[in-house]
């Protein structure tokens, strides 16, 4: 797997257009992954909901979740299903809108130097090993592709009091030892 220098995408993986993006300040490097965890409806897996969401086609009707969250403007660079599928939604040059308000190493606005990266799941059910495999092979793509990428960190790290995810359900233990050579989680 490697990011396609012409499409800022992964090679092989699915493309889906999220209109919830736009450009990143050129000034800065990407430098920082987030790692999401997110299912729709909550707790179920295998929907189109996360698709839906991320590209504003999700219907407020389809459950009585979704009416609350149908509004929202959001996307991530990839989203990575539980059996290790997975779709791009923004081109990873662009600022996708999944951090919100967020901080890493006193710089707020992560959204400017992050690349999101959505697992499918919640803050208590075990993440799969397939859905590791697929992260780690993903940042290293993205390690390659972006020197400047150094720090992988989760959602509840750069947003604390406002978000939990991925949760304590995602085995940073082992992310840690499988990081590719020059990326950190700490």
């Amino acid at each position: 797997m490697i990011v396609e220098p012409k499409t800022e995408t992964l090679s092989g993986v699915r493309f889906v257009r999220s209109p919830f993006c736009d450009d990143r300040p050129s000034e800065l490097a990407i430098s920082l992954v987030v790692v999401h965890g997110i299912s729709l409806p909550p707790g179920e897996y295998g929907g189109d909901g996360v698709e839906q969401l991320f590209t504003g086609t999700l219907d407020p009707n389809a459950h009585p979740y979704y009416a609350q969250i149908a509004h929202l403007q959001v996307s991530a660079h990839v989203f990575i299903r539980r059996d290790g599928s997975m779709i791009q939604f923004v081109p990873f040059t662009r600022r996708a809108w999944h951090a919100g308000e967020s901080m890493f190493n006193g710089r707020e606005r992560c959204n400017d130097f992050s690349i999101g990266i959505e697992l499918e799941g919640t803050d208590t059910d075990r993440y799969t090993s397939v859905q590791y495999d697929q992260l780690v092979e993903v940042l290293a793509a993205l390690k390659q592709r972006y020197p400047d990428l150094v720090d992988v960190r989760g959602h509840e790290q750069i947003a604390p009091g406002r978000k939990t995810d991925p949760g304590p359900a995602f085995n940073w233990g082992h992310l840690a030892g499988r990081l590719p050579d020059g990326l950190r989680f700490a």
